[in-house]
């Protein structure tokens, strides 16, 4: 198993290297035959207003999945011991999944009136404000997938939304958490979906079933 480190505004000293070995390691350990590559990404916030600003970011690599987690506390120490937590749960939640995952069944596309209206412009009404310099860039493999199985992964990467390859479509999709509940699907401009021909982004205001309680 492969555990890379990386810092950010911050020295990677022998002290900090060993205790993410002895945490992450630690953390993923009964779980070795699963995982391939460990990247953890530390990281201090310089902007004095933030007083979480240790940041401790784990991604693990399983079976072609990706689980990731991210604590941030006033001590780096502190949050590497929750950032492994976490990712222990996220690997328990994983294998348990993997035990109790029945036929894999194609998630239905959003009926008609499911789908809204479509969107034009999503910075419609207001200025895009990026940072001036890209400061990270991540690459992933994006093997095909159906709704369900990008509902499954976007459980165990600790964000709000995530980008995948749709195996019915052959389009990259985005799926994502509403604000008032459930789950959306964005989707390419005349992408084609259960053989039904979509001539919009769509969302669905239904929570999306992953077929499991």
């Amino acid at each position: 198993m492969k555990l890379v480190i990386h810092g950010r505004n911050i020295e990677i000293t022998d002290a900090i290297r060993e205790y993410v070995h002895q945490k992450i390691e630690k953390a993923a350990n009964h779980y070795q035959n699963l995982t391939t590559e460990i990247d953890v990404h530390l990281s201090v916030a310089r902007n004095p207003r933030i007083t979480t600003n240790q940041t401790a970011e784990v991604t693990l690599f399983v079976n072609g999945s990706v689980i990731r987690a991210e604590e941030s506390s006033e001590n780096l120490y502190a949050s590497i011991d929750l950032v492994a937590d976490k990712i222990a749960r996220q690997l328990r939640k994983y294998k348990e999944k993997r035990q109790s995952k029945p036929v894999n069944r194609p998630l239905s596309a959003p009926t008609e009136q499911e789908t809204q209206p479509l969107v034009g412009d999503l910075t419609a009404n207001r200025a895009p404000e990026l940072p001036e310099d890209v400061v990270r860039c991540k690459y992933f493999a994006m093997p095909p997938m159906t709704i369900r199985d990008a509902l499954e992964q976007l459980d165990l990467v600790d964000h709000d939304f995530y980008v995948f390859n749709n195996v019915e479509t052959g389009q990259i999709n985005v799926i994502y958490e509403r604000n008032h509940g459930g789950y959306g699907v964005i989707q390419p401009r005349n992408a084609t979906l259960n053989g039904h021909e979509t001539a919009q982004s769509n969302t669905t205001s239904k929570p999306v079933s992953t077929g499991q309680s």
